[in-house]
This record gives C-alpha cells, sequence and structure tokens, in this order.
C-alpha cells in the first residue's frame, strides 16, 4: 500500500509540477519559460542534452580504445530509451519506473564492459533528481550506487568496504543532487519573480497610457464645458443688457414719436434715425444671442428635426439602422433644456457607436404637459449595470445635464438585452435663462 500511495503521489506531482527542464518545481512558483514571457537561457538550451553526453561520451572513450559492437548497441539502446520515455511518458509513473529499471540494468552491462560507464552512472544520479520528487530521488540514487557497486564487485573485498563504498558513493551523490535540485529551485524562483515584475511593470505602464487618455479627455471635456459656459454666460449678458436696453429705447422712441404733432417734422425724423438704429442694434445683439446657441439649434429649429437630422448623419456614418420618433404636442423648450436632450441623445447614439455592437436604435422624443421624455433603445449586447460602478465618463456626463436640470436620468440594460437610456427633464417653456 506504501509503494502504490507513492507512486500515485508521485503521479499528480509530477503531472502538475515539472518544469521544463524535468526538475520539479516547488510550491508557490509559477511556470516560466518562452510562454510565460520570461527569457530562456544557454543553460536551459543545454539541459536536455546533458543525459546524452553522459552516454555518448564514456561510450566513445570505450570504442577508441576497443571496438566493441555490444558497447555501441547498447550505448544506442541507451540514448533512445531515454528519449522515447522521458520525452513521451515521463509524465506517467509505471514507464518512468520501466525506465529506470532498464537503464540501471544497460549502465551495470556497461560498466562491467569499462570502468568509463561510471561516467554513465552519474549521469543516472543527475536523472533521479531531475525525474523524481521528494524522497524518490534518493532511493533511485541509492539503487544506482548499489548497481555500480555491485557491476566492480569483484571477488575477495570484505563486505565492510563494500558497504563503505555503498554509504560514501549515496552521500556523495545525494549531496550534489540537493544542492543540484537547490539551485535549480532558486533559479525558478528568480525568473518567477523576473516574469511577475515584468507583468507588473506591463500592466502599470498599460495603467498610465489609460490614465493619460482618461485625463486628455477630462481636459477636453473641461475644455468643452468652459466654452459652453462662457458663451451661454455672454448670451445671457447680451440678453439681459444691449437687447433689453435697445427694447426701451425702441419703446421710448414710439412714444415720443406719438407724442410729437405733425409740425415738428425734423424732430420726427431724429426720432426715426434713433430708431432705426436701435432696431438695427437689437438685430445685431438677436443675432449674436442666436450664435452663441449650439450649432444644430441655431435658427429655432425644432427640436425633433434637430434629432432627425443627427440621427440621419450618425446611420450613415455607422451603418446602423436608426428611426427617431416625437409624440405628443411638439413646442419650443427652453435653449439648455434643448440642449442638453440634443446632447443627451448624441452622446448616447455615440455609445451605441463605440460599445453595443447593435443592429438597430430607436430614438424617442415624448411631450408631455410637465415633463419631455427622451429614450433612446439599442438592440445591442448590453452590459451589467452593476458592474461598471456609475458607469464611464459619457454616462457621467448625460447625468449631470440631466441632474442640473432636475430630472432623471435612468438606464435599463442587461447582458444580451440591449440598453435604453431614459431621460425625463421638466418640460421648461422657450424664455429667459433659468437663472433668471
Amino acid at each position: 500500500m506504501g509503494r502504490r500511495r507513492g507512486v500515485a503521489d508521485y503521479a499528480g506531482h509530477h503531472g502538475r509540477d515539472l518544469d521544463r527542464r524535468g526538475f520539479c518545481r516547488p510550491e508557490g512558483v509559477p511556470v516560466v519559460g518562452p510562454g510565460a514571457g520570461v527569457e530562456v537561457t544557454r543553460w536551459d538550451r543545454v539541459q536536455p542534452a546533458l543525459p546524452y553526453l553522459f552516454i555518448l561520451f564514456p561510450a566513445v572513450f570505450a570504442l577508441l580504445r576497443e571496438w566493441r559492437w555490444e558497447v555501441l548497441a547498447l550505448t544506442v539502446f541507451a540514448a533512445a530509451w531515454h528519449w522515447l520515455i522521458v520525452t513521451k511518458w515521463a509524465a506517467r509513473p509505471l514507464p518512468l519506473i520501466a525506465y529506470f529499471v532498464v537503464l540501471l540494468a544497460v549502465v551495470a552491462v556497461l560498466v562491467r564492459i569499462d570502468t568509463v560507464f561510471t561516467v554513465t552512472g552519474v549521469g543516472v544520479f543527475v536523472q533521479c533528481f531531475a525525474l523524481l520528487p521528494g524522497w524518490w530521488a534518493y532511493g533511485g540514487v541509492a539503487a544506482t550506487v548499489g548497481v555500480l557497486v555491485a557491476a566492480r564487485l569483484e571477488p575477495g573485498r570484505p563486505p565492510a568496504e563494500l558497504l563503505s563504498s555503498f554509504v560514501v558513493g549515496v552521500l556523495i551523490a545525494s549531496a550534489t543532487g540537493l544542492i543540484i535540485r537547490t539551485i535549480a529551485e532558486q533559479n525558478d524562483q528568480h525568473k518567477a519573480v523576473i516574469a511577475e515584475l515584468k507583468d507588473k511593470s506591463a500592466k502599470l505602464a498599460a495603467l498610465a497610457e489609460d490614465n493619460a487618455s482618461l485625463h486628455a479627455q477630462l481636459l477636453s471635456s473641461a475644455r468643452e464645458a468652459g466654452v459652453l459656459e462662457e458663451r451661454q454666460r455672454m448670451a445671457r449678458e447680451i440678453h439681459d443688457t444691449i437687447a433689453q436696453g435697445l427694447t426701451a429705447i425702441l419703446t421710448q422712441v414710439e412714444a415720443a414719436e406719438a407724442a410729437v404733432g405733425e409740425d415738428a417734422p425734423a424732430a420726427r425724423s431724429r426720432l426715426d434715425t434713433v430708431r432705426t438704429v436701435a432696431r438695427e442694434s437689437l438685430t445685431e445683439a438677436r443675432r449674436s444671442v442666436q450664435a452663441l446657441r449650439p450649432g444644430p439649434l441655431e435658427h429655432e429649429a425644432e427640436l425633433g428635426t434637430v434629432l432627425r437630422d443627427f440621427a440621419e448623419k450618425w446611420s450613415r456614418s455607422t451603418g446602423v439602422a436608426v428611426s427617431v420618433g416625437v409624440t405628443g404636442d411638439p413646442r419650443p423648450l427652453h435653449a439648455e433644456v434643448e440642449t442638453s436632450l440634443l446632447r443627451v441623445a448624441q452622446e448616447a447614439l455615440h455609445n451605441v457607436a463605440k460599445h453595443a455592437s447593435a443592429d438597430r436604435v430607436r430614438v424617442t422624443l415624448s411631450y408631455m404637459d410637465d415633463v419631455v421624455a427622451l429614450d433612446v433603445r439599442d438592440d445591442g449586447r448590453g452590459f451589467d449595470a452593476d458592474a461598471t460602478d456609475g458607469g464611464g465618463f459619457g454616462l457621467t456626463a448625460m447625468r449631470q445635464r440631466v441632474t442640473r436640470l432636475a430630472g432623471n436620468f435612468v438606464i435599463e440594460t442587461a447582458p444580451g438585452l440591449g440598453t435604453g437610456i431614459c431621460t425625463t427633464v421638466p418640460a421648461i417653456p422657450a424664455g429667459p435663462n433659468l437663472g433668471s
């Protein structure tokens, strides 16, 4: 039972924890190598050839001293046997046990023929620590030393001498193997640390790049927001000062004109001139206010018409079918309300093109008594709203626009079920600025 359990333990250990060289990997050390981004060293390339060198070099010396066909045959067989088992069946315990049994038998015969093949026995020591886990390696070393001592057994040698040779051989081979295994484990640990550092460095570089991109986006958005705010401020100033002043002038001029009698043509002429100049100035002031509003809403265009025009352009550029519907009684709304709804629709369609992989989008603008609603729904792949932690910058910007108008902003989505952006804002009629 003990042996069966040990072999089973070995099979599980060997199947999981052999590194690419064959050495058993210590606990907590991940796989390293070409596939893991770790540079392969020259020693890593040489190691697989070591068993063949331990077999072939002694054979060359032995054959140069005396050509013997059995030496050549056993050498070729040992090399082929190593290649067959270690490269094809090393992950299975039974073939590996057969590998060591046959290899030790071949080594025993070769050592009996020529003592130079003791070097091959040293190679078997290395293989014990390279292929066998834990204490199995030391058992393999003891078996190898026993085979080497038995192969050179001579009549008349005292048992004490044989025992001492065996013990000394096991101790030396075990100590050497332990050193080799320790160095290999430390080497793997160092490579694992290097691989982890490289991975973290790559992640930090990617994070820095993302942060730089986000920073640039935030700067651009802040700049655009500042420009828009300044345009709105200037529009309010023009409306509240120049335009109102010119309106007052016109009122006074018209009143004075009514008070002037028919016998004052010179006064009437001057009043006509003042009225003409004031009306022209008022026209210019109104034109300036219109110029400071967002481009699509110039010339008092209806919001539904602007949405249709933008949706058609967006559909032509993206290839995604889009339909725009308007319900209720369309009426002019305050400029900031219409601008905010337009921007929400534009950002929602931008997100569809960028993330949704949708085939169709439906935009619905609904005019009700007290509120106006905008719904943008696609049939794309959707997303997990809980996992987005509030959404990206685009969703945040849309939510802020709507919240500023005391409206509601809702995202309806689920993976594979598309996404709906539902916006409801007060239906503030066209008129003075919201801060008035």
